[in-house]
């Protein structure tokens, strides 16, 4: 490929395929259809081919109810945690599915959504999460109602319910068992409903996910309460098909080596610093030689890691960071003013396409 300036977002849509084929393949075998979860990942440039194998898009606010409309087609599933009276009113002429976050928002617009379809976020009260900030079932959570009489009385104003209660949920048993749970504890209202959405946060386009044993819930679920399904994939979509390509642009030295890079862990990977983890390295490969990999901010925490790599570093080496397609672009920011990555496609074809580079005109207004 031709060298492109650093840094820069690399999709690859081989990789992205073998996502999506898994994701068309759980549809066949169940029926739950699957809608992309736009707040992980809104990089519209692969929609032409995440649309053949989704169902639409899903949500949070109105500019997102509005690219999935404009961008992505099919079905628009418009969520949010609060609705304002101009949002409602726009994310009407948009949306398929309308889906409110607590019973007060609903009876407050419900005659300004009549002929769509509308749901309503269901908070069951328990939940698969590793971080108590992303927990949708945590103490307090506002996310989703969670009165009983609220629900029954609201059951006939609705067609759908959602629950979004996974995080990262990799375990399937555990899935099984908090569906099973749902089951029981909101049966006479699931069996009322059009259609139940499980929202995102489960990783079944993970290696070695049992497919089959998750196909099988899913089906079960749907026959046993007569409901058409929905899956919200956000990282279960995109999962290992982006990388953060970098260049080392100085070293230094305290106590350990440093390698800094023309980029930001607080401007482009901001949820690694959220959540105090650390991306892996796509390249270089690992070995013995050990280095800090910094970003070039000046935040002293703008740490990508400390790897253990093939080869020492040095000024001009590329540094790729592996897995960077969620929530990731639709996070980054000017902070320091640094250099926005450009966006990159490996198309099918194996052609790199650059869809999009950044420069201080957007910088500048950005800012007022």
């Amino acid at each position: 490929m031709p060298q492109l300036p650093t840094p820069y977002y690399l999709i690859d849509e081989t990789s992205l395929k073998k996502n999506l084929e898994i994701i068309r393949e759980v549809r066949e075998k169940t029926g739950a259809k699957s809608v992309l979860a736009l707040k992980c990942f809104s990089t519209w440039c692969v929609f032409d081919l995440m649309r053949q194998y989704l169902d639409g898009t899903t949500s949070s606010s109105l500019f997102e109810a509005r690219l999935g409309r404009e961008k992505f087609g099919k079905e628009v599933h418009a969520y949010s945690v609060a609705y304002s009276s101009q949002e409602i009113e726009a994310v009407s002429l948009i949306a398929d599915k309308v889906i409110f976050n607590s019973v007060s928002q609903l009876n407050l617009f419900h005659d300004r959504v009549q002929g769509l379809n509308v749901g309503l976020r269901v908070n069951p009260g328990i939940s698969y999460s590793h971080y108590d900030l992303a927990d949708p079932a945590r103490r307090y959570s506002r996310l989703g109602v969670t009165g009983d009489r609220e629900l029954s009385a609201a059951a006939n104003l609705i067609n759908g319910l959602m629950f979004h209660f996974n995080c990262e949920n990799d375990d399937v048993e555990n899935l099984a068992l908090t569906m099973a749970q749902i089951g029981v504890k909101y049966s006479s209202l699931l069996r009322k409903m059009e259609w139940v959405s499980l929202g995102g946060g489960i990783s079944f386009t993970k290696e070695g996910y049992p497919l089959e044993r998750f196909c099988h819930l899913l089906k079960e679920f749907s026959e046993r309460y007569d409901v058409q399904l929905y899956l919200e994939p956000g990282e279960a979509a995109i999962s290992g098909s982006t990388q953060l390509v970098t260049t080392v642009l100085d070293l230094v030295h305290n106590e350990v080596d440093i390698a800094i890079v023309d980029a930001s862990v607080e401007a482009h990977l901001l949820d690694h610093l959220i959540y105090r983890t650390n991306p892996g390295l796509a390249s270089p490969g690992p070995g013995t030689h050990k280095v800090m990999v910094a970003g070039r901010s000046c935040l002293a925490g703008d740490i990508f890691g400390s790897y253990e790599l093939e080869r020492e570093l040095k000024v001009g080496n590329e540094v790729r960071i592996a897995d960077t397609a969620g929530y990731t672009m639709v996070k980054k920011n000017w902070f320091n003013g640094v250099p926005m990555p450009s966006i990159a496609v490996r198309r099918l074809d194996g052609r790199v396409e650059t869809v999009r580079s950044f420069g201080y005109e957007d910088y500048l207004s950005s800012l007022s």
